[in-house]
């Protein structure tokens, strides 16, 4: 197996902790265990013994992450150490050579690589700028073949923070059933709408959907690693035992404190700081594009910490990105990384004058270019 070079989360890991200032990540600034607990609970986390847990995820965790999906059994949930590896196990346990997948385009590239890598046919669907972020269903449906496998998306999408509309949703259902497909639906920014308004899942409308999910982006705990796998009972617990032979279980701090976080009353309270965040940072960004002369054309997201903008200027989207660093000590996403150069992802999910000042400092490299 041949693994390609991951390049957003290569330059990620190299950078975001070098550079002055970080708009490369799509979450919200996170949260620290002072915030998000009481001094009653901080206690009786000092008291939990570090050892292995149930390595599916606690019945606790699971029954919480169960108040998410209703109807849904116990034994339909894998916990995993992040939505990473959660994508990692799927792809790991469905994957075949030869198999034929429909893979979304821009997205996160971690299942585009594990599905080349594992020796998958890979044809990319787009969703069009032109058509508010959302997919061509005609086009899609030129792709589907009586041999496609697998459809994988992201909604709410990494990076243009565009959620798909009902008749998108509908659309690839129709394309999957017709064939007999499977639906991978990485739900993991569902909660950090700006508007409040949860983005429906796709589980639940068909029954051969995959759902991954977790605490690193609507809720700003990315350090606690913890995500789940949704799906049938059958898909789920022959996923299971590849978990053994990865990260076993997740930690038992993190298992302990997920579960605190998914209760219902506290979830709440942290969306709600999601969206504050979200609300108040944006317009900060808006007003920085659009006061840059006609430099940027996007689309406003509708949920995430991210904007993905085009620029007008005559340079690959790595290099500026790059230039950026050793000029300015600042970190953004480049457009190909996720296969779509002449684009930059804006994160704007720090506290503070923070993002002011970021961008401040782009845009005196930008003068200098234009």
């Amino acid at each position: 197996m041949n693994i390609e070079i991951f390049k957003m989360e290569r330059m990620q890991s190299t950078w975001e902790n070098a550079v002055e200032y970080n708009l490369s990540e799509s979450g919200v600034h996170p949260l620290t265990l002072n915030e998000l607990l009481t001094p009653g609970e901080l206690e009786e986390l000092a008291r939990v013994g570090i050892g292995y847990t149930q390595t599916n995820g606690t019945p606790e965790l699971r029954t919480e992450i169960a108040r998410l999906y209703p109807g849904i059994g116990m034994d339909q949930i894998l916990a995993t150490a992040g939505s990473s590896e959660a994508n990692f196990l799927l792809m790991w346990s469905r994957i075949e050579p030869g198999d034929e997948v429909l893979f979304e385009l821009p997205n996160y590239m971690q299942m585009w690589g594990l599905v080349r890598g594992f020796g998958a046919d890979v044809k990319p669907f787009h969703l069009r700028q032109s058509l508010g972020w959302q997919p061509d269903l005609d086009e899609m449906r030129k792709l589907v073949t009586p041999r496609t496998k697998l459809i994988i998306l992201t909604n709410p999408n990494n990076p243009t923070g565009a959620v798909l509309s009902r008749e998108a949703m509908n659309g690839i259902i129709e394309l999957a059933s017709g064939v007999g497909a499977w639906i991978l639906a990485d739900e993991v920014y569902q909660g950090a709408e700006l508007s409040g308004e949860r983005t429906p899942s796709f589980w639940g409308t068909y029954d051969k959907v995959l759902v991954v999910n977790g605490l690193s982006k609507a809720y700003g705990l990315p350090g606690l690693r913890i995500g789940w796998i949704i799906g049938p009972e059958p898909v789920v617990q022959k996923t299971w035992p590849y978990h053994d032979y990865t990260t076993i279980s997740p930690s038992a701090l993190s298992d302990k404190l997920a579960a605190l976080v998914l209760a219902p009353a506290r979830r709440e309270r942290i969306l709600q700081r999601t969206r504050r965040i979200l609300t108040t940072n944006f317009p900060v960004l808006e007003g920085w594009l659009g006061g840059q002369a006609g430099l940027f054309e996007y689309l406003p997201p509708k949920a995430g910490a991210i904007c993905f903008a085009r620029y007008n200027l005559k340079a690959n989207s790595t290099e500026l990105v790059e230039r950026l660093i050793k000029e300015k000590s600042v970190l953004l996403v480049p457009g190909d990384h996720f296969e779509m150069d002449g684009y930059l992802r804006f994160g704007y999910g720090p506290e503070g004058d923070y993002l002011r000042t970021a961008l401040g400092r782009v845009e005196e490299t930008l003068k200098k270019i234009r």
